[in-house]
């Protein structure tokens, strides 16, 4: 469906523009007659109605946006004026009882300086239709086109979201795979606790995070199963220290949003270290969201396939909160830390 924008432009306009009118019609000391008020009318909607929109429907669109003739469209529009003065002239001739004022005495003929008045006054308003018509002619398709634009960029942004989201699951889904996969393969009692805790985190994700915002309280639930999942992995379970500060209730945030920094620092970091642990730090308000993660680096622990996990989480921070993050990672000799600050 076509927005009704344009419409309601002209409609306000050619409102104005009859409101002018009827004032000028009925503001002498005597009341017009009918005929009087039909023929103003009937000049103004005929003559000015045909310069605005053979302007607005055929000249500009045919002469300047589609062919880029300029100088044929200024000879155009010359034309049109001075055959449109010459109709205005005619008509106010033929009533010049109420078009024109100053009559000879001798003849009864209308004065040729009034004439030229006139002329000069038909020449202006049909000047004004001119150059009206063309602003409001480039003033919407200007503000089209941005619409136009805007739809298309955030459809372009709303697609690329589900392609990076599509990314992230699989991702996930695959290191968790390999995971259970190294415990049944060890026949460890814990691999039924892995599968049920996989389970749950895959509701998460198959029916929470494909709404555009989740709650707070459930992500952090959802990195708490997480966590709780990769401790499964390690014989004398995995060294975390995870502190939560704040209010955590149901301040909205994009979901899957911090489980890439997490999955980061188990996959390459030293997880099993009581010494050394990983450090994940949420403090959280109504307005601020701060996370911080911190790894000691396992140099044996190599990705050799690489991933999309982090460089997917950053764009799609670019994505949904322009100018509203900051993210601060730290990569030093020994230990990897990523701090994240959301405006939510």
């Amino acid at each position: 469906m076509k927005s009704r924008g344009p419409l309601v432009v002209h409609l306000f306009f050619w409102l104005i523009i009859l409101s002018i009118l009827l004032w000028d019609t009925f503001s002498g000391s005597q009341t017009p007659s009918r005929y009087e008020v039909a023929i103003k009318l009937g000049y103004f909607a005929i003559i000015n109605l045909s310069i605005f929109y053979i302007n607005y429907t055929l000249l500009i669109p045919i002469l300047v946006k589609k062919k880029k003739k300029y100088g044929l469209y200024i000879l155009s529009i010359c034309l049109l004026i001075a055959v449109m003065v010459i109709i205005k002239t005619v008509v106010a001739s033929l009533n010049s009882d109420f078009f024109l004022t100053d009559f000879s005495q001798d003849s009864g003929k209308i004065a040729y300086e009034e004439i030229t008045k006139y002329v000069v006054f038909a020449i202006f308003v049909s000047g004004f239709f001119v150059v009206v018509s063309a602003l409001l002619k480039f003033a919407i398709d200007w503000f089209g086109t941005e619409r136009i634009q805007r739809d298309l960029l955030s459809e372009k942004r709303d697609m690329e979201l589900q392609f990076l989201k599509s990314q992230l699951n699989p991702h996930f889904l695959f290191n968790s795979l390999n995971n259970i996969y190294s415990l049944a393969y060890q026949k460890s009692d814990k691999t039924a606790d892995a599968i049920l805790k996989l389970s749950e985190i895959m509701r998460y994700m198959i029916y929470e995070s494909n709404d555009s915002w989740v709650s707070l309280s459930k992500e952090i639930a959802y990195v708490q199963s997480f966590i709780e999942l990769q401790k499964l992995r390690f014989k004398d379970g995995a060294a975390v220290e995870f502190t939560i500060n704040g209010e955590i209730d149901d301040q909205p945030v994009v979901p899957l949003i911090l489980i890439s920094f997490v999955e980061n620092a188990f996959k390459h970091g030293v997880a099993n270290d009581p010494k050394d642990p990983i450090r994940i730090n949420i403090i959280a308000n109504q307005k601020i969201l701060h996370f911080s993660i911190t790894n000691k680096k396992n140099k044996h622990n190599k990705d050799q396939m690489g991933g999309v996990g982090l460089n997917n989480v950053e764009r799609r921070l670019q994505l949904l909160y322009p100018e509203r993050y900051k993210l601060n990672i730290v990569n030093s000799a020994t230990h990897y830390t990523s701090e994240l600050m959301l405006d939510i």
